[in-house]
């Protein structure tokens, strides 16, 4: 490969980009260790259960969003409730 003569910015500009790259490949290597960690940890049936239930509290956080938003969709005068009287002999 030809060696390319940059100007001073450039060859800066070079030298940070490296800089930030090597950094963002160190925390990538970090991340994967700690996921290999955790995989030798937790059995794979335990992490399956996990996600199944992490998944059950975002269904169960979606279905009070839905409601609540249907609530106010609502007219005022659907919100408001009418009191019963009841006859007690």
């Amino acid at each position: 490969m030809a060696k390319i003569d940059h100007t001073p910015d450039e060859a800066a500009r070079l030298a940070h980009l490296e800089e930030r790259l090597a950094e963002l490949e160190a925390r990538e290597s970090e991340a994967a260790s700690i996921e290999t960690l955790i995989a030798q940890l937790v059995p794979s049936d335990v992490r399956t259960h996990l996600r199944a239930a992490r998944k059950e509290q975002l269904l169960a956080a979606r279905a009070l969003l839905d409601h609540w938003i249907a609530r106010t969709d609502r007219a005022p005068a659907e919100r408001i409730r009418r009191r019963e009287s009841i006859k007690l002999e």
